[in-house]
């Protein structure tokens, strides 16, 4: 097929790769590591390129990539792409909110449901030959509260479905109007009564200079005794080495962490977590199920070749 280059530089619908290249010029490389030794030989041509979370769009990539109009990225966060280098070269960058909040929040919904049982977290036991039946009585999650860093669509979801199972939720977001809709159902606290009060906390806010490592050493010391934190925004939110210690000390009673500090993660990387128990670990995958996955993608899609027909 001829028509503009595109270059899919992560995994996609397969349904929406092929409505590209119904018109385009596609490049598609699901398996690609995020490096641009990568993806080098393919932006000269490029005019527009898609991606996920682990291409990063720096500078450097624009220079090399003198025909881009517009990058499309298959999901909500940005931090990967250098808006303002993006902006200099005329660029146009496309996301897709709200699409994967569903999956999301049945992710935080889930891992809410397995840290407060427990029973889940000793299969490597009961595989072995043991049989901890003491060991795996856990909590009802009904009557507990749980805690909302930021409160946007997906916290919003998240909400709906946590009150749905009896839980009382709060939220702490200071860029959120007081008489906003959202607020509805929700108490509205201050991020330290938060922290004290809620049995479980999920972050939901974007990872920028005043989020990182919001939740350090002397936040963590703060939550409830017991409490479970999940995390599936953004890795670097969280104090990793803070929260390990929290762990293994026992202040905490689990964590789920979808994002990381580095990613992709390494052994060395992990190896603060060695030995910790209840922890759930997960590729930074929350928000990607096939559901969402097909509805980001076509969107995205719809999206750049839309801005290509425009600006040929």
């Amino acid at each position: 097929m001829t028509g503009p280059m595109i270059v899919v530089a992560e995994f996609m619908d397969v349904a929406a790769v092929r409505h590209l290249a119904a018109s385009c010029s596609v490049t598609y490389l699901p398996d690609h590591s995020g490096d641009h030794a990568g993806l080098s030989g393919h932006l000269p041509r490029c005019r527009a390129l898609i991606v996920r979370n682990q291409t990063l769009v720096d500078r450097e990539l624009l220079a090399n990539a003198p025909n881009l109009a517009c990058v499309g990225r298959l999901g909500a966060g940005l931090d990967n792409i250098d808006l303002e280098a993006c902006k200099e070269r005329s660029v146009t960058v496309y996301s897709e909110a709200g699409g994967n909040a569903r999956s999301v929040a049945e992710y935080v919904i889930t891992c809410a449901l397995i840290l407060i049982r427990g029973a889940y977290l000793h299969t490597p036991r009961v595989a072995s030959g043991d049989w901890p039946r003491a060991a795996c009585i856990g909590s009802e999650i009904a009557g507990r509260s749980l805690g909302l860093i930021g409160l946007g669509k997906t916290a919003s979801y998240t909400a709906q479905l946590a009150q749905s199972l009896g839980l009382e939720v709060m939220a702490h977001d200071p860029l959120l109007e007081p008489d906003a809709p959202q607020w509805r159902d929700v108490r509205r606290l201050d991020l330290d009564a938060l922290l004290a009060s809620a049995d479980l906390v999920s972050l939901h806010l974007p990872l920028v200079d005043d989020t990182r490592h919001l939740l350090n050493a002397d936040k963590l010391a703060m939550m409830k005794p017991g409490a479970c934190l999940i995390n599936a925004a953004r890795g670097g939110i969280v104090d990793e080495m803070a929260l390990a210690e929290c762990l293994r000390s026992g202040s905490l009673g689990g964590a789920a962490l979808d994002v990381l500090e580095q990613e992709p993660a390494t052994a060395d990387s992990l190896a603060r977590f060695r030995g910790v128990d209840r922890l759930l670990l997960t590729p930074h995958i929350a928000g990607v199920t096939r559901e969402s996955n097909a509805r980001i993608s076509r969107s995205i899609a719809d999206k750049v070749l839309a801005h290509l027909a425009a600006n040929p």
